[in-house]
Parts: C-alpha cells; structure tokens; sequence
C-alpha cells in the first residue's frame, strides 16, 4: 500500500507541476496586427535639362534644333550654361546632320545669374563674318540654348566686356535684355 500510496502522490505531483509550466509557457495569444510593409518613396531624379540650339538646313529654310544635355541637379545653373555653351561654341555633334552659325573660335569669357537675368560676355570671334542671316542665327542658337530650361528668362550680352547693341555690319540691333520672345519678334532665322 505504501507503495502505491508513494506512487499515486508521485504522479499527482508530476501532473500539477507539467500543468503549471504548461500554463506559464502558453499565454494568451494576443490579437495579431498585421502592418503594412512601409512604403518606400522611389528617388526622384533630380536633373537639369539644358537643350543646345544648333541649325538644320533644309532646302533654302533654316530651322533651331535642339539637342539635350542633362546635368545633376545639384550642378549650379552657371556651371550647366558654361557647358552648354561651350558645347554649343564647338561642332555640332556628327551624326546628328546640324550646322551652325557660330564662327569658330568664340568663346564665353564669363557668365552670371542673377535676380536680372543671365549676363554673357563672349569673346569677339562671335560678332565676326556673315550676314544678316548667320547674324540672326547665331544669336538665337544662343538666346534658346541659355534660356532652355525655363523659357522665360532675360539674356544680357556683351562681347569683350561692352554690351552688345549692334550684330554685325548690317547692324542687327540688339536689344538688351533679350528674351526668346524678343528674338521671335524681332528676328528671323
């Protein structure tokens, strides 16, 4: 009897204590929410588009194309437009069939932007040769190659330092500030 009595309190001791760790290792579920993943924003590229003014001669017509150069955003707007300019001031890409009526030889000697507008000051090779025609022309490539990113924008030239008021020796007059609504209004390419 003592054994069995032994046993029986062995195995009720072994049932209470299974029973407690039963209960301490299962506790109540609490409700599962389920998150949504968090959206992650795609990056933005931030990027300047500038679009170079060069010619395309068809037949007897003459028309402004562009081409585009994109630039980081971070880049300053000086930077971009010394580029695009220097671009513009070199031979037009070779594959793409476009002229120009830059003389060889121009260069920018300096810009500036400001609350005003953008100041250019080139070099003289850019009033030399041509007529009328080439005179228009290169004015405009250069009006809508610096002011291609926003459109707006009033364009200061001066050649060597002194503004520019006449282009050439049939005396375009060149009005200061000049816009791409100006150069429409005023010249023909």
């Amino acid at each position: 009897g003592i054994v069995l009595a032994a046993g029986g309190g062995a195995a009720w001791w072994a049932k209470s204590s299974l029973e407690q760790k039963t209960q301490v290792s299962q506790p109540n579920p609490a409700p599962i929410v389920k998150e949504k993943a968090p959206v992650i924003p795609k990056p933005i590229t931030q990027e300047q588009v500038v679009q170079i003014g060069w010619l395309n001669t068809t037949g007897e017509n003459i028309e402004l194309v562009s081409r585009k150069m994109t630039f980081a955003k971070s880049i300053k707007s000086e930077r971009v437009l010394e580029t695009a300019l220097s671009t513009l001031f070199s031979e037009p890409p070779e594959d793409s069939g476009y002229t120009t009526a830059i003389p060889p030889g121009t260069k920018l000697l300096g810009i500036t932007t400001d609350k005003t507008g953008i100041h250019l000051n080139l070099s003289r090779e850019f009033i030399s040769g041509g007529g009328s025609a080439s005179m228009s022309s290169r004015l405009g490539q250069v009006i809508y190659t610096v002011t291609s990113e926003k459109g707006g924008e009033q364009v200061w030239l001066s050649v060597e330092g002194k503004p520019l008021t006449n282009l050439g020796e049939e005396g375009l007059i060149v009005n200061q500030p000049m816009t791409r609504k100006d150069f429409k209004e005023n010249f023909t390419l």
